[in-house]
This record gives C-alpha cells, sequence and structure tokens, in this order.
C-alpha cells in the first residue's frame, strides 16, 4: 500500500472508533436520560450543547485517541493472532471508559451513572470489536488480490528460517511480501535456493541493503549458541534504521526494543517495536501532551496575538518561524516558533558558518547578528518555542522528549546511538535544556537525549516540566 493511501486508512480508521466511541456515549445517554422521568432526551441535549461542554467532549475525543493510539491499534498487526489484537481493544475501550469517568467525576457531570457507564463500555466494545473482525476479514482479502504489502527480511537459512518462509509464502492474506534471506556462505544454503528462495545479502552487506531498499520487517532466525554476536548486531542496524524486528523466544536479550509476544501460524516470535514505552505508557504520556498542550494554547491565546503583534512590529517579516524537523522514526514535519531573526536569515547561514561556536552539525553563534531586539528577549525567555504546543496538539512532538534535529544533521549522524533519539517524538523541553540549554556541546546533547530515551517514564517527564518552569522563571541562558 502507497504511503498515502496508509495515511488515508488509518485516518479514516481513526475517525470510525472515534464515531463509534461517540454514538456509544449517545446511546447512553438517551437510555439514562429514558430512566430519569424528569427530563428527556431532547432537554438533555439542550443542556449539553453548551460551548463549555462542547470544548470538554472535544477534549474527551482527543484523550480516546490518545488511549487507542497508545495501545498500538493503528499499528500493523498483521502478525498478531484476532485474540491478542481483541484484547488490545478491550483495553483500550476499558481505558477510555476510565477517562470518561474521571471526566465526569472532576466536572460533575451527574449524567454519567453506573447504568451509564456500562451502556456505554458494552455497546462500544461490542461494536468495535465486531468492526475489527470485519476489517481483518476485508483486509485479508485485499492482500489476497496483492495490494497492502509489506516487505519481509529473514536472517539465517536454517531449517527454522525456511519454515517461516514456507508458512509466509502458504498465508498469502498476511500481506508479506519476502524479499529473501541475510546469511553468510555456509553448507546450508543450498537449501534456500531449492526451496525457491534468495538470498540478498550477507551481514556485513546488510546495512546498505536496509539503507538502499524498503525493507519493514527482519525476521531473525539463527542459532543463538553459534550466532550470537551477528544475531545482535542485525538487531542494532534494524533499530537503527527503525525496522520492525522479530526473533524466536528467549533466543537472546535485547538492549533497547520493548518485547512483546505474537504467534503467526503457532510459531512464537518476540517483535522489538521502534520506540521505549507501549500500552499504557503511550497513551498515559499522549494524554498528558494533549491535555496540557490544549489548556495552555486556550489560556495563552491573547499572549500569543500579543507576541506576534510585536514581532511585525520589531522588524518585517511573519510572526511564526516555521521549519522542517526530523520526528519520530525519521517522520519529517514542519515546527513552528515566534521568529527571533530577521526575515530571511536562513539564507545568510553560509556566510556565518566560519563564526560557528557549536561542535558537531549543529549551528549556533552566542552573539548571532541576525537575532533581533526583541528576538533575543523571546529566546532568553523561551518564549519562542510555545508556538510549538501547535506541534505537541498535533501528535508530531511531545512535551518532554529529544531535541527536534534538522535534516541536514542527522545526515551527518554516523553512529547508531545517534539515532537513538529518533524512536521517540522529540519534545519541547528534555534533559538537554533542562541540564545545560545553550551552554550544552552537541555531544552532550547527543549523550542527554540518549540517557533519557533509556531512562523515560511518566514521573521522569513530570521531574523535567517542573524542572523546565524553574529554567524559565530564573534562565541561566537562551536554547
Amino acid at each position: 500500500m502507497d504511503i498515502w493511501k496508509r495515511k488515508l486508512f488509518l485516518s479514516a480508521f481513526r475517525v470510525f472508533d472515534q464515531a463509534v466511541l461517540c454514538l456509544a456515549f449517545l446511546l447512553a445517554a438517551s437510555i439514562e436520560s429514558a430512566m430519569i422521568q424528569s427530563l428527556t432526551f431532547a432537554q438533555f441535549l439542550e443542556i449539553r450543547l453548551k460551548v463549555g461542554n462542547f470544548i470538554l467532549f472535544f477534549g474527551m475525543l482527543i484523550i480516546w485517541h490518545s488511549i487507542f493510539t497508545g495501545f498500538r491499534l493503528y499499528h500493523s498487526r498483521r502478525l498478531d493472532s484476532r485474540r491478542s489484537e481483541i484484547i488490545d481493544l478491550l483495553k483500550a475501550t476499558f481505558a477510555a471508559t476510565c477517562a470518561l469517568v474521571a471526566s465526569a467525576y472532576a466536572f460533575n457531570i451527574t449524567m454519567v451513572t453506573p447504568l451509564f457507564i456500562a451502556v456505554f463500555l458494552a455497546s462500544a466494545a461490542t461494536a468495535l470489536t465486531a468492526s475489527r473482525l470485519v476489517f481483518r476479514f476485508i483486509l485479508k482479502k485485499i492482500r489476497l488480490h496483492g495490494r497492502n504489502q509489506r516487505y519481509l527480511l529473514i536472517s539465517g537459512t536454517n531449517d527454522r528460517a525456511i519454515a517461516i518462509a514456507k508458512t509466509i509464502r502458504s498465508r498469502p492474506g498476511l500481506g508479506y511480501t519476502l524479499l529473501g534471506f541475510v546469511d553468510q556462505d555456509w553448507h546450508g544454503v543450498d537449501a534456500v535456493t531449492q526451496n525457491g528462495f534468495e538470498i540478498v545479502s550477507d551481514f556485513r552487506g546488510l546495512k546498505s541493503y536496509l539503507r538502499d531498499q524498503v525493507v519493514d520487517d527482519v525476521i531473525i532466525a539463527l542459532p543463538l549458541k553459534s550466532m550470537y554476536a551477528q544475531a545482535s548486531e542485525v538487531l542494532a542496524v534494524c533499530e537503527e534504521q527503525g525496522i520492525i524486528v522479530r526473533h524466536h523466544v528467549d533466543m537472546f536479550p535485547a538492549r533497547m526494543g520493548r518485547p512483546k509476544g505474537v504467534y503467526p501460524d503457532g510459531i512464537p516470535v518476540i517483535t522489538h517495536f521502534p520506540g521505549v514505552a507501549t500500552g499504557m505508557q503511550l497513551a498515559a504520556k499522549r494524554s498528558l501532551d494533549v491535555i496540557l498542550s490544549f489548556l495552555v494554547l486556550i489560556v495563552l491565546s491573547p499572549f500569543f496575538a500579543l507576541v506576534g503583534l510585536l514581532i511585525r512590529m520589531d522588524s518585517k517579516g511573519p510572526a511564526f518561524y516555521v521549519q522542517e524537523r526530523v520526528g519520530f522514526n525519521k517522520r519529517r514535519f514542519k515546527l513552528y516558533k515566534f521568529r527571533t531573526m530577521a526575515d530571511g536569515a536562513d539564507a545568510r547561514q553560509g556566510e556565518l558558518e566560519c563564526l560557528n561556536e557549536a561542535c558537531g552539525p549543529v549551528f549556533k553563534i552566542r552573539n548571532d547578528p541576525r537575532i533581533t531586539r526583541l528576538g533575543r528577549f523571546l529566546r532568553k525567555t523561551s518564549i519562542d518555542e510555545l508556538p510549538q504546543l501547535l506541534n505537541v496538539l498535533r501528535g508530531e512532538m511531545s512535551l518532554v522528549g529529544p531535541r527536534p534535529p534538522m535534516p541536514f544533521e542527522v545526515e551527518k549522524y554516523k553512529s547508531w546511538h545517534l539515532r537513538r533519539i529518533l524512536e521517540v517524538k522529540p519534545g519541547i523541553t528534555g534533559l538537554w535544556q533542562v541540564e545545560g540549554r545553550s551552554r550544552t556541546s552537541f555531544n552532550d546533547m547527543v549523550r542527554l537525549d540518549i540517557r533519557y530515551v533509556q531512562n523515560w517514564s511518566l514521573w521522569l517527564d513530570l521531574k523535567i516540566l517542573a524542572r523546565t518552569v524553574k529554567e524559565v522563571v530564573f534562565p541561566k541562558g537562551g536554547v
């Protein structure tokens, strides 16, 4: 499936899930209102359709979407069993119901009674489960016609690897195109060609192959005792490229990925998704991002208008500066900031390269002549970063995360650990900001970003947010 078609399909999927939850809400509301003789359903709608309650319900939709995304319901699950997907779906629905209950308690919504909750949960779970089963059936039919394919490599050429390849080939409904095998030359490789498969690379050339070819998944089926080093290297190279890795249960402990078991046709494997958190962890982080960014944007909207006006009065050019950055899994996005430099400053960077004070691929000058008078104040107080709350609300960034690199910086990354930071969404703030800000060298930024990724927790995010507020109130130097 083309990238744009896949994005369109997933967007429709997300809208459908939200529509189901809305219908479940209306069904629960209608039943609850029917039980209250003094309140008709029409009267209920009249009461709820106020601006404040509309904003509250819109926020609830965002939270529901974040929860479903956190449970990876919009990731590729073609190797997962129906049972596994339905269990995750039920967990997400239950979490969405808990969020609804928490909101009702916080905002004193009397309509949300035990009966309301029971009807909402039962109807949403039933409708979503039925829809997932129907979608699975439809997707299987589509894949049988050669559409919606994912490209797969198998590392290893032993009997176990060939058995996996035969299973994939015998089940075209999974939607996998087997590119071939990766292995070194040994006496058993003849069995691969005898079964109609192809060896496309050895271990030494795997990195180049992954860089030049479209590969979505790699299955490691190497013997652990004799080829542990090769298996570990395959995992490291795939993680560097943001490729999903699957391997047999108990083969070896991975350094980074979070394991999740799936069983395609009875073959037990562990899947390593790019990223550092799954399920409720991601849901909680995303919910925090959405709630805080939404509230701050609403509260500060008049301040945004004032700052934009002052920027236009201070110098010619737009109020906002838009720059392309690299985010989660090498996805590019447009980052928003208040403009702090003279219009057209990017075109002058070449003539100032000789004054660059930063090490590595970062460009930074302490007294950059392109910065405007107001821009220096905005940078020192970090006010210029506030528009990135829009990126957070859009899902391109998080409140806390690694520094979002520019494309030319990523191109200069030379080792796997520099790409490690692309396994999570970049953040408005992070360890690189609260522990150094402008005084931090590029290598120290990377070290702090990797430390954040490896030690991530919701509690760590909260501590960084608290320290960021302290840094902004008592600044020691702009970012």
